[in-house]
């Protein structure tokens, strides 16, 4: 249990990973750390380090002596009251985080990976064993998110949830759309600016904002998705032709991250670029920033901005954590951090979501194209709300721009398929969603 200061409770925090997030959590808590006794009551001090190489030359003054060799000698540790998980990674991690809960260690954590994936499981480790376990760290960064679903909210029905929630992509994208720059040259600069790794897949290719999607879904309608059950997307096939039709029709084009129940309690879970109207707030969100926007059937639209990565938005709310795992070893818990609720249950197929959607074709610039195309989506009740097709462009091909009504995702699928077989149709269809984002 917590030692004791003169005025303030101790509270023992054991670091697993001094990355560039645990760093950050080690520095700001020294740095602030008088400001965090007054307005705990606690005393947060780091008391062990577990880092694969103890020796190797890292920025900050962090005493060698707080240097463990292994997580499994931290956790065991009896000056370690609470543990905090930043070694990254669904295995390792999940032996480490688990350890913990056995040993009954409060565990803090920003695996967004781990909890997407196996989070069931150590949520119910965590029930059995009467320890918490908190990641607000693990989704959205320095924005408390997750706090206020699991509490500010605890009376609200969620109705929906859109969230840009990937910095990395929305940073491509912004740049993209506002300097011209190829998907290619965006990247590179996002890569050089230490926005996108050096191997960006899981940013770019849409399944780190899924895994925060996967974890925002869970808390908000009380059963864990299973991440084969989310429909996911990247962006690395948005092309700067579509940022301009997006652009001449009134949208732009995000990465959004779409959770919603539908009347009969299935939950739509899903990550892709899709067009968003100029006119909404979460089209104004660029660069690097995050935003998530939750329709509550009480408070109605609330929007939450801030940086979304980064070393000190992290490790903000990795002590914030810190202090509710420190309040919860003083004065108990009161939950393991997920609580199960029985109003919904089911994953809804993605092959069965409805939105409008934006149809980019390159055909031939002869007569009659347009009454083939409009044959195909007719025959599958596809309404089109207007067409663009640009004046001559100087060669035998032409676009041909569709915006749709709604209609499921099959469908437009299968009118996809086949509109790729026409002989009038020359290059691979693009297919966007198009977001109305109400409700």
């Amino acid at each position: 249990m917590p030692g004791s200061t003169e005025k303030f409770r101790t509270v023992r925090i054991g670091l697993a990973g001094l990355g560039n997030v645990g760093m950050g959590v080690y520095k700001n808590l020294e740095t602030n750390a008088g400001l965090l006794r007054e307005r705990t009551g606690f005393h947060l001090q780091v008391t062990r380090i577990s880092v694969r190489d103890p020796k190797k030359p890292r920025d900050g003054k962090v005493p060698q002596s707080l240097f463990v060799g292994s997580w499994q000698e931290l956790v065991a540790d009896p000056q370690v009251d609470v543990v905090v998980e930043l070694i990254g990674g669904t295995t390792e991690a999940f032996d480490l985080v688990s350890a913990a809960l056995r040993a009954r260690r409060p565990v803090v954590t920003g695996n967004k990976a781990l909890l997407a994936e196996r989070g069931k499981e150590l949520f119910a480790l965590a029930e059995a064993n009467r320890v918490p376990i908190y990641f607000e760290a693990a989704v959205a960064g320095g924005i408390p998110i997750i706090q206020t679903l699991q509490e500010g909210f605890v009376g609200n029905h969620i109705r929906s949830i859109y969230g840009i929630i990937n910095g990395t992509c929305n940073y491509i994208l912004t740049r993209m759309s506002q300097a011209g720059l190829s998907y290619e040259i965006a990247l590179d600069e996002a890569q050089k600016l230490g926005f996108a790794e050096a191997d960006p897949t899981l940013d770019v290719g849409g399944w780190d904002a899924a895994h925060k999607a996967i974890i925002l879904a869970s808390l908000s309608y009380g059963f864990w998705i299973k991440p084969e059950d989310v429909f996911v997307q990247g962006i690395d096939k948005v092309s700067l032709t579509d940022m301009s039709f997006a652009d001449r029709l009134g949208y732009t084009i995000k990465l959004l991250s779409v959770i919603r129940a539908d009347r009969d309690g299935k939950v739509e879970v899903r990550t892709q670029p899709s067009l968003v109207p100029k006119s909404h707030v979460l089209a104004s969100v660029g660069g690097a920033f995050n935003a998530v926007l939750v329709n509550g059937d009480i408070v109605g639209e609330t929007l939450f901005y801030g940086k979304g990565a980064g070393q000190d938005p992290t490790s903000s709310s990795v002590i914030s954590d810190i202090a509710e795992a420190a309040a919860t070893l003083v004065y108990g818990s009161r939950h393991s951090g997920f609580v199960p609720h029985g109003l919904y249950g089911k994953s809804k197929p993605v092959d069965e979501t409805v939105s409008n959607f934006y149809v980019r074709l390159t055909v031939e610039d002869t007569p009659g194209v347009l009454a083939q195309v409009a044959k195909v989506l007719g025959d599958r009740g596809i309404g089109i709300s207007s067409v663009i097709q640009p004046e001559d462009e100087g060669s035998d091909t032409t676009s041909l721009i569709l915006m749709l009504d709604d209609a499921t995702l099959r469908t437009v699928r299968e009118a996809i398929d086949e509109l790729k077989q026409l002989a009038c149709v020359r290059e691979e269809p693009s297919c966007m969603r198009v977001e109305t984002l109400g409700g």
